[in-house]
């Protein structure tokens, strides 16, 4: 099957690009990016969204979880990230904690992070529980995705990483999350690890694009995150997960050659000094 590029051409992806692409039936490209040299290459792709994910609380930082990032940890890796991009549309997760049961404060929070960095969108893991505080955010113009399923801010309340909604209560309250977003005014919701018949059903009932990540191939589009699907980090082997490389070893086998060469007076050669 060709792949559809029909609007390659647009010098800045919006949310209205995104609404024109789930109408025209293209699917949307997401990928993760925390840094300022990883952003520019995959501005240079031309990469629909790049988000700024909380997920840099285990890539980056080294933590077991999502929960610890702060919001001024969040604020640098956007920004980073902006400084790289022109095209792609940037969507930046607000972090735990800084949304959850107080809406005022999580308008303050998008409000830093849209100020401070320069991103497009804020990004927040919940439906009916955070509904209040999506809609301060949305009332300040502030653009929002929301995110069902799989919450890896709610690790504690859940206990576990597997699949979500495979009981009919939890599908139907996922059903209902998602129409609330929308209704809300959300521009598009990420479904995280859920039974693919179930993404399908929420992509065809919703207006606005679904991306998935472990929800099907009938949704709107995919993410992944960056250093999983290149093989940086390789302790992270969902079923979702495709990898399209093995960086890790291509890395490794760089810098024992670079130590060899050092070591047995290779490097640097002629050529390489003044």
């Amino acid at each position: 099957m060709s792949a559809s590029y029909s609007f390659r051409n647009v010098t800045k992806v919006t949310t209205h690009v995104l609404q024109e692409m789930k109408v025209k039936g293209e699917k949307i490209a997401m990928l993760t990016a925390y840094d300022f040299s990883f952003a520019k290459i995959l501005e240079s792709t031309g990469i629909d969204i790049i988000l700024v994910g909380d997920s840099a609380s285990n890539v980056m930082a080294g933590y077991t979880s999502t929960l610890p990032i702060t919001l001024n940890e969040m604020i640098y890796h956007a920004s980073s990230v902006v400084r790289a991009v022109k095209r792609a549309l940037v969507v930046v997760d607000l972090p735990f904690g800084t949304y959850q049961g107080n809406s005022k404060e999580a308008l303050n929070s998008a409000i830093r992070i849209m100020k401070e960095s320069g991103a497009d969108a804020v990004k927040m893991e919940g439906g009916k529980e955070i509904i209040e505080s999506v809609d301060r955010i949305l009332s300040a113009g502030i653009p929002v995705m929301g995110h069902l399923g799989l919450t890896p801010q709610s690790i504690h309340k859940f206990g576990t990483y597997v699949v979500r909604a495979t009981t009919e209560p939890e599908a139907a309250k996922l059903l209902e999350d998602a129409h609330l977003l929308e209704n809300a005014g959300c521009f598009a919701i990420v479904l995280e690890k859920i039974p693919a018949k179930l993404g399908g059903r929420v992509t065809g009932e919703l207006k606005i694009p679904l991306i998935g990540i472990g929800a099907g191939g009938e949704v709107d589009g995919q993410v992944l995150v960056l250093h999983d699907m290149l093989g940086i980090t390789m302790e992270f082997s969902p079923r979702f997960l495709r990898r399209y490389h093995n960086l890790s070893e291509e890395i490794k086998g760089a810098v024992d050659t670079y130590i060899n060469d050092i070591k047995s007076l290779n490097f640097p050669n002629e050529r390489e000094q003044y």
